[in-house]
Parts: C-alpha cells; sequence; structure tokens
C-alpha cells in the first residue's frame, strides 16, 4: 500500500508539473476555457486506466531520477534544467503509454477525489 501511495504521489506532482508547464505554454487568453472541475465526472475506461497505472509507474522512476540530479545541482539555472528535461521526459512517458497529457491529468485529479476510482487503478497496477 505505501508503495501504491508512493506512486500516485509522483505521479500526481509530475501531473502536476506538466500540467504547470503545458499551461505556461499556452495563450494566456485560453487558459479560462478550461474547466478542471469537470475532471472526476468523466467515465474512463479499463485501458485508460492502465494507461494511467504504466504510465505512473514510469513516472516514478523518472521522478526518483530527476530528484536526485535537482538536488545536486548547482544553481537556480541548472535546477531549471533539470526540471525541464524532467518534464520532457514524463510528458514522453505518458504518450508512450497512449495517453494525452489532458487525459492523464484528469485521471489523475479524479483519482484524488474518487476512492473507488483509486480502488480500480490500484488494481491495474497489482495486476
Amino acid at each position: 500500500m505505501q508503495r501504491i501511495t508512493a506512486l500516485f504521489s509522483a505521479a500526481l506532482l509530475s501531473a502536476g508539473l506538466m500540467s504547470a508547464t503545458a499551461h505556461a505554454q499556452q495563450d494566456p487568453a485560453a487558459a479560462p476555457e478550461q474547466p478542471q472541475a469537470a475532471a472526476p465526472a468523466m467515465d474512463f475506461s479499463d485501458e485508460q486506466l492502465q494507461q494511467f497505472a504504466d504510465a505512473s509507474e514510469d513516472i516514478v522512476v523518472i521522478s526518483e531520477e530527476y530528484t536526485e540530479r535537482l538536488q545536486t545541482a548547482e544553481d537556480e539555472a541548472s535546477q531549471q534544467e533539470v526540471q525541464m528535461e524532467a518534464n520532457d521526459k514524463m510528458v514522453e512517458a505518458v504518450e508512450d503509454s497512449g495517453l494525452d497529457v489532458d487525459t492523464f491529468n484528469a485521471i489523475g485529479q479524479a483519482v484524488q477525489q474518487d476512492p473507488e476510482l483509486m480502488q480500480r487503478v490500484q488494481e491495474k497496477v497489482d495486476s
């Protein structure tokens, strides 16, 4: 159970990083049109939940690797470079799983708010 909690913590932290980067790259005028509260209402397929679980496991590994590198970075510019590289790797892991970043983030938000959905994802991680 501790591993699963760590997995979700890292995945959600990473999702936050990806989301922040994605929003920073978007036109600021477009941002208000994206309702984030709607995410929990979505119904995700078993395939999407498996993809989320797979990507989350990859993100945990990436997060651990880049956390170590971040701690040894000498200055703010180096830290930013490490964070951007980690973010790119996490986005790649999500896309390699078959999900887009928005869907991954939506599942992550929904999992936080829906214990049944979290259980379904945990089952995917365990299988």
